[in-house]
């Protein structure tokens, strides 16, 4: 490009290297997924373990963190018929899964997979079983027949596989990781960077990645309010309230959380490591652009602000906890929200603020029907973050968790999520595990 052939100002050169640097976490975080990402980061174990076993399993021993469990056991797994949870998911990655695929692991499998997949399940004697690590991403899928055995291990993220076992003898080991790659200590992100690039990248540089996310997100979005999925959240929003800007944002959004909890077989882009939060944080800024007739170049530019938003928030609460990642993903949407109504840094930042002031302490109780109800709830809020600003009204640092000055604020949240509901992530499995329901 001859651009680069110039000479660069040392400004210029940082500021090209931060375009460069947030067009790759983009790139890197907004990957598709079929399904519920726990469930199929299951699944995906699984067919390794089965590629390196290289025959059919006679057992299988599942071992999962709490935080696993709580988000797989639940949720319909795509390509299954209908069946749930985490012995669903690795019965359907031994059987018919490509781990190549990483998060599509299931995409291809077809109507001869799904009935190997419950010949299988008639044969394969299956235990499931919590860690005893304390790590809270953790899955280990341990398949053996007589005195041949196979065990792949994922920490920190959905396809992070840290170690691969054949009889015993380790063919690779790796280590746990839980973020981007891409984040110096003498150059952190922040929320005035990422409305700096929004503003200046090269929409080249971000395009690709974003088609895809607008396709595939609004895709299952529109399926959602179509089919009878889950609670059908959607649609009773568009049915029984008012056909605003704001409502039809919700709508969408949590119609593409009703049909992805109930098993559709549509891909979706992920925002750290869920889709629900990729839904939540592009869904709406679609419905709203469009509503707007502003030109595509400004969708592209919210939706840079939505996904790093989000994405920088939650790196420091981890990829799963006892705080509900909509609340962040819905945080982004409202930062969007405001970019396409011509915001600006304080915009965006007092925006963020609002709302994580509003709904900070949503719990996770796990990956279902419901995350769709919770999904409509966050994206009011962004927008009620929004309007707040709007109006000039604001939380100000000292109100509650809130500190002076956005990034205090964001440390605040990830304490909270990542120290605080520790002990609330406990509870919440011990309720879901309690035999009286």
């Amino acid at each position: 490009d001859p651009k680069y052939l110039r000479n660069w100002s040392k400004q210029e050169m940082l500021k090209e290297k931060d375009y460069l640097r947030y067009a790759k976490i983009l790139e890197q975080e907004l990957t598709p997924a079929m399904g519920c990402t726990e469930p199929i980061a299951i699944a995906y174990a699984a067919a390794k373990a089965k590629e390196v076993l290289g025959t059919e399993p006679k057992d299988c021993q599942i071992t999962v963190s709490g935080s696993i469990l709580k988000n797989a056991k639940s949720v319909v797994v795509p390509h299954t018929d209908g069946m749930r949870g985490i012995e669903a998911a690795a019965l359907a990655g031994i059987a018919a899964g490509r781990s190549e695929a990483r998060l599509e692991v299931l995409a291809a499998v077809d109507e001869a997979d799904i009935l190997e997949i419950k010949r299988l399940a008639q044969t394969l004697r299956i235990s499931v079983a919590l860690s005893d690590g304390s790590h809270p991403f953790e899955i280990g899928v341990r398949l053996s027949k007589g005195e041949e055995n196979a065990f792949v291990q994922i920490l920190g993220r959905h396809t992070n596989v840290v170690r691969i076992e054949k009889n015993g003898v380790a063919l690779y080991h790796g280590v746990p990781s839980e973020g981007y790659d891409h984040e110096e200590e003498n150059e952190p992100i922040s929320i005035q960077k990422i409305v700096e690039f929004a503003d200046g990248v090269e929409i080249s540089l971000v395009k690709e990645t974003l088609d895809r996310q607008i396709e595939y997100n609004m895709a299952i979005a529109e399926e959602g309010l179509r089919g009878k999925w889950g609670a059908n959240i959607g649609s009773v929003y568009l049915a029984r309230y008012e056909n605003d800007v704001s409502n039809r944002a919700k709508a969408y959004a949590a119609a593409g959380s009703d049909a992805r909890m109930s098993g559709c077989e549509m891909p979706v882009i992920i925002n750290s490591g869920s889709g629900n939060q990729g839904i939540t944080a592009s869904v709406p800024i679609v419905v709203y652009w469009r509503e707007m007739k502003l030109p595509r170049e400004l969708l592209y530019r919210a939706l840079c602000v939505s996904n790093l938003v989000a994405i920088h928030v939650k790196r420091g609460i981890g990829t799963l906890s006892a705080y509900c990642g909509a609340v962040v993903a819905g945080a982004g949407a409202g930062c969007g929200i405001a970019y396409l109504h011509g915001g600006g840094y304080k915009d965006v930042a007092h925006t963020l603020v609002n709302t994580l002031a509003i709904d900070s302490g949503m719990i996770c109780d796990g990956a279902k029907a419901s995350c769709a109800a919770k999904i409509a709830t966050a994206v009011e809020n962004g927008i009620l973050g929004f309007n707040l600003y709007r109006e000039g009204n604001q939380f100000l640092g000292g109100d509650g968790i809130v500190k002076k000055g956005v990034e205090n604020t964001i440390e605040s949240v990830r304490r909270l999520a990542r120290d605080g509901m520790r002990q609330t992530d406990v509870e919440i499995l011990n309720i879901m595990l309690d035999s009286n329901t």
